[in-house]
């Protein structure tokens, strides 16, 4: 027994960490947008960091559960409900056989729900993520929909430590995001002043924004040649500037390969930050090095896994 979904809200897909290897093949690792979330909401019940979750952007599922379980839900602010009483959030908490979970968007953009012991979805390609535009992963290559039931793996109504599963619940910009990021590896692509014009100014989220991209309007940024590179490989974060210079981030769901240059890489630890943002908000970027890139990377990892030992050393 599991879950039941009675709405599947905007947009609510299963997602892990992703599938690697298989960019080769035209296939993108989608997974999860925003990764810290994702990671804590499964720590908190009990899971490896791994698992697969549900992922649910702006107006969230209505769930009604036909088993007892204990889930978190983490990320921004969706107003989570049960039984139309307030549910916290980024805490394990017990949910009983025919209660209901509803979600509502207020601060942030998506959410994260884990079940202890996982949710029973197949595995494709090594990963449970769902990736729309190949059709494949989570249930049937698609997002949720009415009707629809996933079973639990192996749900738990106990787990050690429940008064500690709780941590503070992140808070996300509601004016101007800032990421920051390393240059390249086309900077050279571009004319000087457009590189610096590219740090120095700052743009709007548009309304293309979804799990492929997000595309930023801002003063063009400034090509040197014909604004055409031999095709090459795309990784999450790649800020990808078109023949019209108009910056586009490249997220979860992105093609593999493409022919535009990329003037810089969002760093990986604010993923969250362009994972939760809106169209609308003003967006900037904040040039860093690789290292300092790297040093934020290895500090996040350690925070993670020292909660995981304080909370699960006894699982």
């Amino acid at each position: 027994m599991g879950i039941t979904v009675e709405n599947g809200g905007i947009l609510t897909t299963v997602q892990d960490e992703g599938r690697f290897g298989n960019q080769a093949f035209g296939v993108s690792t989608s997974g999860a947008m925003d990764p810290r979330a994702f990671h804590i909401a499964n720590l908190l019940v009990g899971n490896k960091k791994t698992e697969g979750d549900l992922e649910m952007t702006f107006i969230g599922p209505t769930l009604t559960f036909t088993s007892d379980n204990i889930i978190a839900v983490t990320g921004g602010d969706l107003t989570p409900m049960l039984d139309g009483r307030p549910f916290p959030m980024y805490k394990a908490v017990l949910v009983k056989k025919g209660q209901k979970l509803i979600a509502g968007a207020r601060n942030g953009s998506r959410g994260y729900i884990a079940f202890a012991g996982g949710l029973d979805i197949p595995l494709v390609m090594g990963s449970k993520s769902t990736l729309l535009r190949n059709h494949i992963g989570g249930v049937e290559g698609r997002k949720l929909e009415k009707g629809d039931t996933i079973e639990f793996t192996a749900p738990k109504t106990e787990l050690p430590n429940m008064e500690l599963r709780q941590v503070p619940a992140e808070i996300y910009p509601s004016d101007e995001v800032i990421l920051r990021v390393v240059l390249g590896p086309q900077e050279n692509e571009f004319t000087e002043e457009g590189v610096r014009k590219f740090f120095w100014y700052s743009g709007t989220i548009t309304n293309e924004f979804d799990r492929m991209g997000c595309r930023i309007d801002r003063e063009p940024v400034e090509h040197a040649g014909d604004g055409n590179i031999n095709t090459d490989g795309i990784s999450m974060g790649s800020i990808q500037v078109p023949l019209n210079g108009q910056p586009i981030i490249m997220l979860a769901d992105r093609q593999s390969t493409g022919g535009y240059p990329k003037i810089g890489t969002v760093i990986t630890v604010d993923f969250a930050k362009i994972a939760q943002a809106r169209p609308g908000q003003k967006i900037r970027f904040i040039e860093v090095s690789l290292d300092l890139a790297q040093d934020l990377y290895i500090r996040e990892l350690n925070e993670l896994n020292a909660l995981d030992e304080r909370l699960n050393s006894d699982c």
